[in-house]
């Protein structure tokens, strides 16, 4: 952990202003209820202001014009990003290199960077680069001609097959695969027949894949995630898709063959999308939603099908009045015929 720090200090390195007293050493961060008077703390939600009246943190990261309550704060617009560079400055440190140790298989062919550190029970392949300053842990395994960038990061059991590409600064998460082989067969009579698939998966600069998560290969061509984006554990890309940047792809979430994800696109978890597809920038999908079509740029999205997300909403206030709605119409109906009965015996007299 870095060592303490004035309030002051805090603001300058968030480019924040202080409220209070701004000699206030922090050595730690903490949750509003566990905050202690060393600790500093943070309001991202306006609803749990009044939470800060309580807590014992020594000072307060939030947004301008909140109630301080007194305490003495650290005013920046977005207090959540805030928290998260004070936990980066606090908590984490570079990665110390430790080069190739005994229990590593490293191919004589391998090009291998400065400052890398391949640990023990890792395999790395025939021809394969691994950039300066990257890890590669333990059970990790790098095919044959892949290449990764510096700064990267292969966590235990990771594997990324044959001529994969990997920008720089990639987290690989623990169980994950890079270019697994498509799911791609042609009927053969009463089987299948095997597509082989020869295309490769290039993840871009800062892109993260979750623990367990899989990245198919290409069937011909490249399986692309583009410039930071970040995918969570337990997502399934098939091959061929093309995921554009800064996209937030959350657990659990299938994505088939060949569609086509614009930028900063965020699919909640348990989302499923049909093959050959396009979704625009800035569209986000509502959680257990089935993309069976195309979706428009810069809206929100809900439901299985998904329409947009405002109808969906309406559809799910209606939706468990349904019984009540349907008994209210079948009374409507044998009122309506008994009406109409009662009508034409009218007519007839």
């Amino acid at each position: 952990m870095a060592q303490p720090r004035t309030v002051a200090e805090l603001a300058e390195f968030l480019g924040g202003v202080v409220q209070g007293d701004g000699a206030v050493l922090i050595s730690g961060l903490a949750a509003l209820e566990n905050a202690g008077p060393e600790s500093l703390t943070f309001l991202a939600n306006p609803k749990y202001a009044s939470k800060v009246a309580e807590t014992s943190a020594g000072a307060v990261l939030m947004a301008p014009g909140g109630d301080r309550y007194g305490r003495t704060t650290i005013e920046v617009s977005n207090p959540y990003l805030g928290f998260a560079k004070l936990l980066t400055l606090f908590y984490t440190s570079p990665h110390e290199p430790a080069g190739v140790l005994p229990g590593a298989i490293v191919s004589d062919t391998a090009v291998i960077g400065t400052g890398v550190s391949i640990y023990p029970g890792a395999c790395v392949g025939r021809n394969a680069v691994i950039g300066d300053r990257t890890v590669v842990y333990s059970g990790a395994v790098i095919y044959d001609n892949v290449t990764i960038g510096e700064d990267c990061t292969v966590h235990a059991n990771a594997v990324i097959r044959e001529r994969c590409r990997l920008g720089n600064r990639c987290i690989i998460q623990p169980g994950a695969v890079i270019g697994s082989d498509g799911f791609g067969y042609a009927p053969d009579g009463s089987g299948y027949y095997p597509i082989p698939q020869i295309g490769i998966v290039v993840l871009e600069d800062d892109v993260e894949i979750g623990a367990n998560s899989c990245v198919d290969r290409a069937a011909i061509e490249v399986t692309r995630i583009r410039r930071g984006t970040k995918i969570d554990n337990l997502v399934q890309i098939a091959h061929n898709c093309q995921i554009g940047e800064d996209c937030m792809i959350v657990s659990q979430v299938g994505i088939s063959g060949s569609t086509k994800i614009g930028n900063h696109v965020t699919l909640a978890g348990q989302v499923g999308i049909a093959g050959h597809i396009t979704i625009g920038d800035n569209v986000l999908v509502g959680g257990q939603s089935g993309v069976t079509g195309s979706l428009p740029a810069n809206a929100a999205y809900s439901g299985s099908p998904t329409i947009p997300h405002r109808e969906w909403l309406k559809y799910s206030m209606v939706l468990p009045r349904l019984p009540e709605l349907k008994k209210t119409v079948s009374t409507l109906e044998k009122r309506i015929a008994e009406l109409e009965k009662s009508n034409l015996i009218c007519q007839e007299k």
